[in-house]
């Protein structure tokens, strides 16, 4: 058999695939926001695969285009190793949010979907019953939603994805608005559905923040980068099922993703300034989580690692990385390895009474250079005002990367912390607060 050939029956045999994926949304009068960059993924039959990555990164996007929910601005998706036209009609979908309409009981959540793809009341009622039974809520057919826990409202998201006999089940962070006991019932009982090989789903495509969830759960674990998006590498996991999170074996992998994961985020090499003309880039996370963080830091001696400040502050990963990021591009604490270490500068801030705090956050936002050329915009101005619209206009075209309207929300907060402007939401304008 010839080289072309074999490749030619592994793409026949992926249940869907993106090649060379980008994803752009447009940013009205500025460049284009690039939220993923050249992705390619293949989902196989009987696998469990996970999306992680920190917030940002394009996780549920990638999601949504294999779903057919999204188009890509450039690349292919595939269904069977055919472009997919529409949506893709393999999968069912289990949201983060429940999504269910609070008019409706259990049964009636789950025969919607089916009703909507053109069953017979009666075949909709039969399949409703026994996904039903499937997720284990047998006897509350008739409940609403306000009767319900968020575990058992979850299941009937679970049961609506199952009712349609997917041949792949999508989950965006489905475990995430439930409490530690439920998500680790639940996810066991999502195993449980799909290990039964004589029905469907045959694979499982499921998007988390969590690295002990994706561990428990996955066979592949891609790693994205953010900003724009894309695949930072792809872990193997053979770990023999069922799984233990307290094994040795798991809580290696595990750690070797924390490793992967602060190496991408918090590389262990002096970040420098900027060129002079450069735009650093500002984490979208507010100036009261940034000092939330050297608090902390001074009470534990100065410094901690991250993953124990992770569960300590109940953070996201993700969103905790962002925060550690910007109080490093601010110069208040230092990175090395998995450690945060509060920087003379910060242990200086946090000691530092309120009024002198404000000024020592002055003095650190001034040295940014976003920061810079708007306050020279203000000062050349005549009524010491500038548009929002210029502000949007520098970043766009500086950080072409970034989010603009909240890198804008992101840059106010910071100012408004350290009494440097004002912002007038009638006029749309920013000026300089008496005395800046």
């Amino acid at each position: 058999m010839s080289q072309a050939t074999a490749l030619a029956m592994t793409e026949r045999e992926f249940l869907c695939e993106l090649r060379h994926v980008d994803k752009e949304f447009p940013q009205g009068k500025g460049a284009p926001l690039r939220v993923l960059q050249d992705i390619s993924l293949a989902i196989r039959p009987d696998e469990v695969v996970a999306l992680l990555g920190p917030s940002g990164c394009g996780k549920s996007t990638i999601l949504r285009i294999l779903a057919g929910l999204t188009a890509p601005t450039r690349g292919e998706v595939l269904y069977h190793a055919a472009p997919l036209a529409g949506l893709n009609p393999g999968l069912g979908f289990v949201f983060q949010s429940f999504a269910l309409y609070p008019w409706m009981t259990v049964s009636q959540n789950v025969e919607a979907v089916l009703r909507a793809k053109g069953l017979s009341r009666e075949e909709a009622s039969s399949r409703a019953s026994g996904a039903i039974r499937t997720v284990g809520l047998a006897g509350f057919e008739e409940a609403y939603p306000r009767e319900l826990s968020g575990g058992m409202k979850q299941r009937v998201g679970m049961a609506r994805a199952f009712s349609l006999d997917p041949e792949m089940l999508f989950m965006d962070e489905p475990f995430s608005q439930v409490d530690a006991l439920t998500a680790e019932s639940l996810r066991a009982e999502v195993l449980d559905i799909w290990a039964a090989k004589d029905k469907n789903p045959s694979s499982i495509v499921m998007v988390s923040h969590d690295i002990k969830e994706v561990v428990y759960m996955a066979d592949r674990i891609v790693v994205l980068d953010a900003n724009p998006g894309r695949v930072r590498t792809v872990v193997e996991n053979a770990l023999p099922r069922p799984r233990d999170y307290r094994s040795p074996e798991l809580l290696q992998l595990v750690d070797r993703l924390h490793d992967i994961i602060t190496g991408m985020e918090m590389p262990d090499v002096p970040a420098g300034r900027a060129p002079s003309a450069a735009f650093e880039p500002i984490p979208q996370v507010g100036a009261g989580e940034i000092l939330g963080l050297l608090e902390y830091l001074d009470a534990r001696g100065g410094q901690e690692d991250v993953f124990r400040i992770t569960s300590d502050t109940d953070r996201e990963f993700g969103k905790l990385i962002a925060v550690v990021n910007a109080a490093e591009v601010l110069d208040l604490v230092d990175t090395p390895k998995r450690m945060v270490v509060l920087s003379p500068e910060g242990a200086q801030l946090v000691k530092a009474s309120p009024e002198d705090r404000k000024a020592l956050w002055r003095e650190h936002i001034l040295r940014l250079r976003l920061f810079q050329v708007v306050m020279d915009a203000l000062a050349r101005s005549e009524e010491h005002r500038v548009d929002r619209d210029f502000v949007l206009e520098l970043i766009a075209v500086h950080m072409p990367n970034e989010d603009y309207e909240r890198t804008f929300e992101t840059i106010l907060d910071w100012s408004r912390f350290a009494d440097l402007w004002t912002y007038d939401e009638e006029s749309e304008t920013i000026a300089l607060r008496h005395g800046s």
